[in-house]
């Protein structure tokens, strides 16, 4: 019996700019980086808000009240053409469930306010692990729930629009569509899972592969250990929305968007998750980038890179039902 373990080989052009990028393989994160990588977070976003608004985007600011009497920030960035017509997108950022605020990759949706004229709602979800389930997933679903309640004043329509998360985001922003399935409300229109951190079990064969990749294995228990804290030891028996990848039952989501890369810890559970969809009778688009390691959207010079952007843009330009013609450039 053939004992070795065959991997698909990372997109060439991506491997060379991440061995520039990288000069190396990187370390696990652990807990103990957490204080200085969160810093380094804040620096960056502090960078990208005013790059933000040089480019035209006006950004206002709100607090949320949370589940147990806290609050969180909610901002919201528009284009100088807003309208009653702007489609809503409701962003969740990634970092892991440890790392990351409300600024991290807005790169990949401020594209979309110049692009279809959108309105971008960037939630600040408290972190793991000293905010441990459900906070997290309850913070994203009160930004959702408080814009869907205040839609009127805010000239939004939750109805059009949809949710996005990225890596650790695409799992909470999962997670808020099955909460929102579940408590009858809000409905959104579509629902964008970009390398989603779905499940905390890590039995899948690309787990396998890529254990010690861009995202490892050993990050990736990190991250779902923090988040679920005492619940951890018996998280099979927690509610379907806590650990998407375990729900049985994915029927009635909002049109999916799914993508994933082959060289990503997370492309079986991905998979998985797009084909239980099907099964449930729902829709989604299913993209899995040949070479594509966890995150490689961020080398934005590489073909692959954006093959990707442009798949979502053909994407959202289906949804948002805008026309070529009057896509905002």
């Amino acid at each position: 019996m053939n004992s070795r373990l065959d991997i698909p080989n990372v997109d060439p052009e991506l491997a060379a700019a991440l061995e520039v990028a990288l000069e190396g393989t990187p370390s696990p994160i652990t807990l103990a980086d957490i204080p200085a990588k969160r810093a380094q977070d804040w620096e960056a976003s502090h960078e990208a808000r005013r790059g933000v608004v040089s480019r035209g985007v006006r950004v206002e600011e709100f607090d949320i009240p949370t589940v147990d009497g806290h609050s969180v920030r909610l901002d919201l960035l528009s284009g100088p053409n807003r309208s009653a017509t702007s489609p809503l997108v409701y962003y969740v950022h990634g970092g892991g469930m440890m790392l990351g605020n409300r600024w991290s990759g807005i790169d990949v949706v401020e594209d979309w306010i110049h692009r279809f004229n959108a309105v971008v709602a960037s939630v600040e979800y408290r972190l793991a692990p000293e905010a441990h389930y459900p906070l997290p997933q309850e913070d994203c679903y009160a930004g959702l729930k408080w814009i869907a309640d205040n839609e009127h004043r805010l000239g939004l329509k939750v109805g059009s629009g949809m949710m996005v998360g990225i890596s650790a985001g695409g799992g909470l922003a999962a997670s808020v569509a099955l909460m929102a399935r579940e408590r009858g409300g809000p409905k959104l229109a579509g629902l964008m899972l970009i390398a989603p951190m779905l499940d905390n079990r890590d039995d899948s064969t690309s787990a396998r592969q890529y254990a010690n990749g861009m995202w490892s294995v050993e990050e990736n228990t990190l991250g779902w250990d923090s988040l679920l804290g005492e619940a951890a030891a018996h998280a099979g028996d927690l509610p379907d929305w806590v650990i998407p990848g375990r729900c049985a039952d994915l029927g009635d989501l909002p049109h999916a968007f799914i993508e994933v890369g082959t060289a990503d810890i997370f492309r079986d559970d991905t998979v998985d998750f797009a084909s239980r969809i099907w099964a449930a009778g729902g829709r989604a688009e299913l993209h899995v980038w040949a070479g594509g390691f966890h995150g490689f959207e961020v080398l934005s010079h590489t073909l692959l890179a954006q093959s990707a952007v442009h798949a979502r843009s053909n994407w959202l330009q289906r949804l948002f039902g805008v026309p070529e013609s009057v896509v905002v450039q």
